[in-house]
């Protein structure tokens, strides 16, 4: 199969999938094994809701535009053009997949494909429903993909490298399991965000998608603020304040009102609005409704401390930070090049 035919087949999987990353359903005309696919697809969501409590009709459907976003001709294109890709002795890639938001591990599972080579996936039991069926509609709009995907709940076997994202524990685990065959490991990292008290209502407000999206649950979410001394809090409740029918969910609440428990039984100081808690701490990870702050004095030393840091942080949500920075409101809409943890998986596919 040639490299275009494969741009092409995904190019169609995106027109797929963005029927479903709207309000409404609406089922299109020219959209390829429609009349095979869609009622199905509308399943699968369903099934995907019911199953996991974090995922939501809302977020679904953002994760679902975002990858429909992502799979046009420009997009692929720009993303594979500096690279020579043509594998011609595919390999076998087990692909292990984290669960914590809709459709996840699609990255790694569109770079195999993309690349030339066979996919081995071995999902999370928080998110089975919509990579499978996804899939299987690629294989109708190009049947050259049969025998090149396959899915499994049984021990992996059979492969010439791993892509494997789990926690820190795991990952120790998959290092020591997978030490002989080339391989991605990703571990725990978190995203934070820097303010210098010269942000505007719009920027803390964009601030907020960071934070809440997918409630907090990805790597990309911010769960850590640095703020200069005496950073007042006020215009930063204000402008998160509409996220507050989040606190309706039940998951979302049972947490909150865990957390909130634990920081009162604990004398813990915090600031809440009723739906959110900031607390003084110098770890990155922060728990579910709750985001953790600190205080700098100087932006170059900030500068300088998260750089030794670097190996925990996925983004860094910033205006006129650094050159890496990723801009208010944007962490949950990478580019097809903006890989996790910064490592090149694409290069890496074709060097096996």
């Amino acid at each position: 199969m040639q490299l275009q035919e494969r741009i092409n087949a995904f190019i169609k999987l995106g027109d797929f999938i963005r029927q479903f990353s709207n309000e409404d359903l609406e089922k299109a005309d020219n959209i390829e094994h429609n009349d095979i696919f869609f009622d199905g697809f509308k399943h699968q969501l369903k099934l995907a809701k019911e199953h996991n409590g974090w995922f939501t009709e809302d977020n679904i459907k953002f994760a679902l535009k975002s990858w429909s976003d992502a799979l046009t001709s420009e997009n692929l294109n720009t993303w594979l053009n500096p690279y020579k890709i043509d594998v011609n002795h595919p390999k076998r890639i087990a692909i292990i997949m984290a669960g914590n938001i809709p459709l996840v591990g699609f990255h790694d599972f569109l770079s195999v494909l993309i690349s030339g080579h066979h996919v081995l996936v071995k999902q999370s039991s928080n998110d089975k429903q919509l990579l499978p069926f996804l899939a299987k509609y690629l294989e109708y709009v190009e049947p050259q993909f049969k025998q090149k995907i396959e899915f499994t709940e049984e021990k992996l076997a059979n492969f010439d490298a791993v892509i494997a994202t789990g926690s820190n524990n795991t990952a120790r685990y998959f290092e020591y399991y997978f030490k002989n065959k080339p391989s991605i490991i990703r571990n725990n990292r978190n995203s934070v965000a820097i303010l210098t008290g010269n942000e505007t209502a719009e920027d803390l407000k964009n601030l907020s998608e960071d934070i809440f999206r997918y409630f907090g649950l990805g790597c990309r979410n911010v769960s850590k603020l640095f703020v200069p001394k005496g950073y007042k809090f006020d215009a930063f409740f204000e402008a998160i304040y509409h996220w507050h029918p989040i606190v309706e969910k039940a998951k979302y609440a049972n947490n909150y009102d865990y957390n909130k428990a634990v920081y009162l039984m604990s004398e813990f100081d915090m600031l809440e609005n009723g739906f959110f808690m900031i607390k003084e701490d110098e770890s990155f990870a922060s728990p579910i409704a709750t985001m953790f702050y600190e205080y700098y004095d100087d932006l170059s030393e900030l500068t300088n401390s998260l750089e030794t840091k670097k190996e925990q942080i996925q983004c860094i949500v910033s205006k006129g930070f650094s050159k890496k920075e990723i801009p208010f409101g944007h962490t949950q809409k990478p580019q097809l090049w903006d890989y996790a943890d910064d490592v090149d998986s694409i290069k890496f596919l074709l060097s096996i």
